[in-house]
């Protein structure tokens, strides 16, 4: 199993993207609007984060027509055993909710994609909604009605207790960023709902689309033909149309489901996918930074009115520093706001571990505000209380 990511103040970076430098062999995998992967099945619509193991994408699923979450790793190799030990875990989360009814990512797909840069895993979640640090947002950092609270805490303690009973996996890295919501608290900022205009593999990919097996696909001077054009676009807004039929049908407090089945993610994984929006804190388990919204939420009446109609429901993600209570990687676990007492005094931790996590979050949902916020002083560090 390869050495876990170590969760020290070099991870609090506010970098809006990840720069160019690790863009070089053993590094990032390059990735335009358009690109394909996996034979041509996932086609890349935009960018959702970056972390610094891995990017994460929406795309969409050409074969069974919806969006997801594709996160794409760096190709070093401790990178990559870092993602066949996250994939193994996703599995196991899999297999054992074939109901998807336990409150956790799924992974939907995993593959490899070689490129100039070398051999990078690749992980497909489903797609999910903001994030509740975004929620938070939406409220002003002023908290949530406690009935909202205690709707979210029961949807997470689900999957911990899933996780730890069941499973006997510690997430070790719980907080906000790393709990998706099923939709975006913005129905016109959901790919899903908005009817936003599919995006077209690149020419280059084209061929990879018509050697892959996918109907009806003709060339004519380098361009898809107008129909098979259509096709796509038709299937994109059944699929949109489908997930807004849903929500209509089970009116303002309904529970729409989710276009897939990740991590992820994911990332996706988390993706350490997903596709939250609105953060300045770590989201994933590699530091994956979802792309900020800025003050793009409206009107503080228009927050309150789509925080009033929400879907609650969510799902715990990134699994990329998890472990098994009976097999643990590394001592230095938890962004630092979410650290147990155990874990700062260098002890033995397990399950609990996340439920000391748990209830920093349920505080901070409750009253917009983070329990513990340390800062490092002359005579001590961030880790020690004064």
């Amino acid at each position: 199993m390869g050495d876990k990511h170590h969760l020290d103040d070099s991870s609090d970076f506010t970098s809006e993207d990840e720069g160019t430098e690790d863009y070089r062999r053993g590094g990032y995998h390059a990735i335009r609007i358009g690109d394909t992967f996996n034979a041509g099945c996932y086609v890349v619509q935009s960018k959702l984060g970056w972390g610094h193991f891995s990017t994460v994408w929406l795309a969409w699923d050409i074969k069974h027509s919806r969006y997801v979450a594709l996160k794409v790793q760096k190709s070093a190799q401790h990178y990559t055993e870092a993602a066949m030990d996250e994939i193994t875990i996703l599995q196991q989360i899999a297999e054992g909710d074939p109901d998807d009814k336990k409150c956790v990512v799924k992974l939907l797909d995993h593959f490899k994609h070689s490129g100039p840069n070398g051999q990078h895993v690749c992980m497909v979640f489903e797609y999910l909604g903001d994030n509740l640090l975004t929620l938070i947002k939406y409220s002003d950092y002023r908290g949530l009605p406690i009935a909202m609270v205690k709707d979210i805490c029961f949807h997470i303690l689900v999957g911990l207790d899933y996780l730890h009973k069941q499973l006997s996996i510690i997430h070790t890295d719980l907080k906000p960023e790393n709990i998706l919501l099923l939709s975006m608290i913005d129905p016109s900022k959901d790919p899903r709902k908005s009817g936003a205009q599919l995006i077209l593999p690149n020419s280059k990919d084209k061929m990879v689309l018509e050697s892959s097996g996918v109907k009806d696909t003709k060339m004519l001077n380098g361009d898809l033909v107008m129909n098979h054009k259509k096709k796509i676009k038709r299937k994109a807004k059944q699929a949109a149309h489908g997930c807004f039929e849903m929500e209509v049908s089970e009116g303002v407090e309904g529970n729409p489901e989710t276009s897939g089945a990740v991590e992820s993610s994911p990332n996706a994984s988390s993706t350490r996918a997903s596709s939250s929006a609105g953060t300045s804190r770590l989201s994933d388990a590699d530091g994956t930074k979802l792309k900020e919204q800025g003050n793009k939420r409206g009107s503080r009446s228009m927050r309150q009115k789509l925080l009033a109609s929400v879907d609650l429901k969510c799902k715990l993600v990134d699994f990329g520093n998890a472990c098994w209570t009976y097999k643990q990687f590394t001592n230095d676990i938890q962004t630092r706001q979410y650290r147990c007492p155990e874990v700062i005094l260098g002890s033995k931790y397990s399950t609990s571990a996340d439920l000391w996590s748990f209830a920093c979050i349920c505080f901070e949902l409750a009253t917009g505000d983070v329990l513990f916020d340390p800062h490092s002083g002359d005579n001590f560090d961030r880790d020690e209380t004064r």
